[in-house]
């Protein structure tokens, strides 16, 4: 039996997971769990880097604990996050600069303000990913033209899970797949673009050397061992990027399929051995995300359960079992609503109210308002699985091969069982649904394949199907 311990950070929340292998199969134990609100500072949002640091750092020393009554040691560290957002540091290590936040709102606009020096098409061209304003191209550069000092200051500026690894072993890398969030990385050069980099008044030594997942970074530090009571435990660059590391964990025999990583977010792909960079790709608005083994995750940011969620916070207990969300979800039986709304329309984005906006769609697009909670849950189901047909096609355009003969669902939403069922009946194909705990889990399977455990990525999901538990839906 080997241990590892993985490190899952997501934009609100964070848990540290203890995790054991048999050679068989993975069993995941939940460490600790932590918030991590966005500090408000000087009229702009930050993570609070010292505090996630230590969070990783207690849950480090409960592992130990948890490790030592079992008579047993930990074999390695890795750490996903989400992507984009980046950490400042000075050369002897210490803070230069606290991580904007991507909800900043020195972020509002950037991408059009980068983009009338150099047109949409070149950057596409670049990097082929989906324009955001928190890209960390552009935030970068909105960074330096609104004078903010922490980019001059430092002398590394690394990604998420790349500064916290930093700050555990004092070798600061790149990590390939998150990296591939920031519209900066090159996927056909493989590492940051110089011309991209230049027209953000950025230099290539201010970030480190690119590495790919499994690369072991380097051992814990000497202060970290004595605090945590762990020796020289070396730390493995996993996927950083959280939503890399959930696709490496889809328990799937082949590559017949289409992966859809359901939360606040979703986000419909699939994996390919090569970049799509072409008008239509960019048209579309289609992304290409770095993946294990070189592959790319050709994938599409879609509106998810943030509808659902933004509505339910807005009913009482007299409207709806809000406090039940089985039964909350099941209220679309309950209606026959038929309207249909674009998930991804701005007006969704941050509304004051979700159930508002909602009505204000449907009642411009002269359909049915609805009128009761069973009628907005029904409306956001079927919509979205409306929209997960339309992405989907616009993929099998982009990419006619392999024939996508089902769709793998991953994340909180694929315990979604009504959301589930529409998607399969919407899509025509079956869906299969789970594990939730996919990021971890690919987290934890890329150290085991660093460790020498297992051989390749085929090995990986067998190990997945193996300890984990799917439900599928057949369309009706």
């Amino acid at each position: 039996m080997t241990y590892h311990f993985a490190v899952d950070l997501g934009a609100t929340s964070g848990r540290t997971i203890l995790a054991s292998f048999d050679g068989e199969k993975v069993e995941m134990q939940e460490v600790s769990r932590f918030k991590h609100p966005m500090l408000p500072i000087a009229g702009h949002i930050y993570w609070n880097l010292p505090e996630l640091y230590h969070q990783v750092l207690v849950g480090l020393k409960k592992a130990k604990e948890i490790l030592d009554a079992k008579g047993a040691e930990l074999a390695s560290i890795g750490i996903d996050t989400w992507g984009c957002d980046v950490a400042f540091f000075h050369a002897d290590g210490t803070i230069a600069g606290m991580p904007q936040c991507y909800r900043d709102v020195r972020n509002e606009g950037a991408c059009d303000a980068f983009h009338r020096n150099m047109s949409r098409e070149d950057t596409y061209a670049l990097t082929g990913i989906q324009f955001m304003d928190f890209n960390t191209l552009f935030q970068l550069d909105a960074m330096k033209r609104q004078g903010a000092d922490a980019i001059a200051k430092a002398d590394k500026i690394l990604f998420m899970p790349d500064a916290l690894s930093y700050m555990l072993t004092g070798n600061a890398v790149t990590e390939y797949t998150v990296a591939s969030t920031s519209q900066i990385l090159n996927p056909n050069t493989g590492d940051l673009d110089e011309t991209l980099l230049k027209e953000a008044g950025l230099t290539r030594d201010k970030f480190g050397p690119i590495v790919n997942p499994g690369h072991v970074i380097g051992t814990l530090t000497p202060q970290v061992q004595e605090f945590t009571g762990l020796g020289a435990v070396p730390v493995v660059a996993v996927a950083g990027h959280d939503t890399a590391s959930a696709v490496i964990g889809v328990p799937t025999p082949d590559d017949e399929y289409a992966y859809l990583s359901c939360g606040t977010w979703s986000l419909l792909g699939i994996e390919s051995l090569r970049p799509i960079i072409n008008d239509r790709s960019r048209a579309y608005n289609f992304t290409n995300e770095g993946g294990i083994d070189g592959t790319t995750r050709f994938l599409k940011n879609i509106c998810g359960m943030w509808l659902f969620e933004r509505c339910r916070a807005e009913w009482s207990e007299a409207e709806a079992p809000v406090n039940d969300v089985v039964a909350l979800t099941g209220l679309c039986n309950d209606s026959e609503c038929a309207s249909i709304i674009n998930p991804d329309d701005p007006s969704f984005d941050h509304p004051v109210s979700m159930t508002a906006a909602i009505r204000a769609y449907c009642e411009k697009t002269g359909q049915e308002v609805p009128a009761k909670p069973a009628d907005y849950v029904r409306v956001i189901f079927r919509s979205l699985a409306n929209r997960y047909k339309e992405v989907l096609g616009w993929l099998k355009e982009l990419h006619p091969e392999p024939e996508v003969k089902r769709l793998h669902v991953i994340g909180g939403g694929s315990l979604n069982g009504h959301l589930m069922q529409m998607t399969a009946d919407t899509l025509g194909v079956p869906v299969v649904a789970g594990p939730a705990e996919c990021t971890a889990l690919g987290n934890v399977l890329v150290q085991l394949r660093a460790c020498g455990e297992l051989s390749d990525l085929k090995a990986m999901r067998r190990v997945s199907a193996a300890s984990t538990e799917t439900k599928r839906y057949m369309p009706k």
